[in-house]
C-alpha cells in the first residue's frame, strides 16, 4: 500500500484552541503533484459502555453545539496530556455518570472521522459498577439514563441514535451480550 501514500513536503499549524489544533499540509500524491491538506489534530478520547448488573446500559443525554442537538450517547471524554486511555475512560465514567467499575475490557480504537482528523477512542466494556456521585466539569451538563440493550439496538436501526460511537458501541455491545465475543 506504500504506493498510495503521499510525502509531507510542509507543515503549518493555522488553528490552535483549548483541546483542538488545526494543520496545514503541502504534500506530494502519489501522481508527483502537490496538494493542500487540512487536518484537526486531537488529543484522543475513551467512550464507556457501562453495563449495569440488571443488563441494562448506563448512557447520558447531552447537548452537542456543533450540530444544535441533544444526543443519546455512551459516556465518553478526551485524554488528558500523556493520558493512558483506561485512565481517561474512568474518569470521565465517575465524572460524566457518577458510576465506578471494578471490571474493564478493551474492546477496539476507532478513528471517527479519518478525512479530516486523526482523533481515535479507545471504547471500553465498563462492569461490576457502583453508584458514587456525578462529577461533572464546570459548563458541562448532562441527564444520565439507563438503557435496554434492545431498544438501544431500535433506536439505532431507527437512525434516532445517530453518534457514531454509539452507534458502533451498541453493535459491539450485541456481539457481546450474544457470547460471540468476550
Amino acid at each position: 500500500m506504500k504506493h498510495l501514500e503521499e510525502k509531507t513536503l510542509s507543515t503549518r499549524q493555522i488553528f490552535k484552541g483549548r483541546y483542538l489544533k488545526i494543520e496545514q499540509d503541502q504534500v506530494q500524491a502519489p501522481d508527483g503533484r502537490t496538494y493542500t491538506r487540512e487536518y484537526i489534530l486531537h488529543p484522543g478520547a475513551a467512550m464507556m459502555i457501562p453495563l449495569l448488573p440488571n443488563g441494562n446500559v448506563v448512557m447520558i443525554h447531552q447537548y452537542r453545539h456543533a450540530v444544535k442537538k441533544v444526543f443519546l450517547e455512551f459516556p465518553a471524554g478526551k485524554r488528558d496530556h500523556n493520558e493512558e486511555t483506561l485512565l481517561t475512560a474512568k474518569r470521565e465514567l465517575l465524572e460524566e455518570t457518577g458510576y465506578e467499575a471494578k471490571d474493564w475490557k478493551f474492546l477496539t480504537t476507532i478513528h471517527p472521522v479519518i478525512g479530516y482528523s486523526n482523533e481515535h477512542i479507545d471504547l471500553y466494556l465498563a462492569r461490576d459498577l457502583t453508584h458514587l456521585e456525578q462529577r461533572l466539569d464546570q459548563g458541562e451538563f448532562i441527564e444520565v439514563v439507563e438503557v435496554k440493550p434492545a431498544d438501544l439496538m431500535q433506536l439505532v436501526l431507527e437512525g434516532k441514535v445517530s453518534d457514531v460511537k454509539t452507534q458502533i458501541g451498541a453493535f459491539w455491545l450485541d456481539k457481546f451480550l450474544r457470547g460471540e465475543w468476550n
